[in-house]
């Protein structure tokens, strides 16, 4: 964490959603990634600390391989960090994980980072050959292995019951330090006591609700640090929102893409159909930070101050939205939102 900027990092997140042209269109998926790249580029530039992109394997998101779209986005920004949001790590090799973020920290310089979890959506697993009945097995040996790594070590050696043992492993290219991680979190405790107990700092997906009722895991979080004897560790918080001049442009921009989005998904889940008043709700207090730059600021920075955060990433893809409004939200959050969130969490902080 730097010390310049409120005690606070202001980033970016997308799944890669497939988007519309103006008329409705949609985009293909290989437009989708070079229009990702362009959203670095011009987040970069107007001040965002960090974008991530999220590895899903579906026909509704393009990115399946964040890490290269992450570089081809490090030869065109100067300054953000480049992370995921996050790398499904229980159908991935950690091995390979670490060697590719390696060298994306290498390519850009210092820059890469990486959030892993479980993985919300099960695609991954079937179409890489893993058991879904594994899944809490394959999860917890990979973020073992995983957070050994993260301390660079010469030669490592480890087991488990997902692969052969490892012994005198060697990881390639070398990294120059150690690489900034998080790990992804639902809202389990057992999660919350995973990331404290392999030192890799929480980010808390938190999708639907108020994001208060979330303080009982950043309790948890901080006591068991405490107990352990542990230095602090950051905290962050990924949310979905957007941003455009006004509250009603905004909400006009992302309502019909996001009641699309929200009972595709729900089909799938088995969640109850949602609607205008569903949306509505979450704009007005729950997850959705929607609204101008005012509006999304004064929300952001609630949260942050009412959860202490270290870090607050806006999840700004949702669903169907036109590319021309998504570019829109990523320049205003930058130019307009960041800034003001700054100055309300330092005038908080310092009150």
């Amino acid at each position: 964490m730097t010390t310049d900027n409120a005690g606070i990092e202001l980033g970016l997140d997308s799944f890669g959603d497939i988007t519309t042209d103006v008329y409705g269109n949609m985009l293909s998926s290989a437009q989708e990634i070079r229009n990702h790249i362009q959203h670095a580029v011009i987040a970069d530039q107007t001040g965002v600390d960090a974008i991530s992109f999220g590895e899903h394997h579906r026909y509704d998101f393009a990115i399946s391989a964040p890490d290269m779209v992450l570089a081809g986005a490090s030869g065109l920004t100067q300054r953000i960090k480049l992370g995921t949001a996050v790398t499904v790590l229980s159908s991935d090799d950690p091995i390979r994980v670490i060697e590719r973020f390696n060298t994306l920290d290498a390519m850009s310089s210092g820059r890469a980072e990486i959030t892993v979890g479980r993985g919300s959506f099960i695609e991954s697993f079937p179409l890489f050959g893993y058991n879904l009945h594994d899944y809490e097995m394959l999860f917890e040996e990979k973020f073992d292995m995983f957070a050994q790594l993260l301390d660079r070590p010469e030669k490592f050696n480890w087991s488990g019951s997902h692969r052969p043992p490892v012994v005198d492993g060697v990881v390639m290219p070398r990294a120059e330090r150690r690489l900034d991680a998080w790990v992804g979190v639902g809202g389990s405790p057992e999660s919350v006591l995973r990331a404290v107990r392999h030192r890799v700092p929480m980010m808390l997906a938190i999708i639907g609700g108020p994001a208060r009722r979330f303080q009982p895991y950043v309790e948890l979080y901080r006591q068991a640090q405490q107990e352990s004897g542990i230095e602090r560790m950051p905290l962050g918080v990924h949310s979905p929102g957007h941003v455009a001049r006004t509250d009603g442009e905004a909400r006009d921009h992302v309502r019909a893409a996001w009641i699309e989005y929200r009972n595709r998904i729900g089909k799938e889940r088995g969640w109850p159909r949602a609607g205008v008043d569903e949306f509505e709700s979450e704009v007005a207090g729950g997850s959705f930070y929607v609204g101008s730059p005012q509006t999304v600021a004064e929300r952001i920075a609630d949260t942050v101050l009412a959860l202490g955060l270290d870090r607050f990433d806006l999840k700004y893809s949702n669903g169907p939205v036109r590319e021309d409004h998504l570019r829109q939200s990523v320049e205003l959050y930058g130019t307009d939102v960041v800034p003001r969130v700054r100055e309300l969490v330092r005038a908080a902080r310092e009150a």
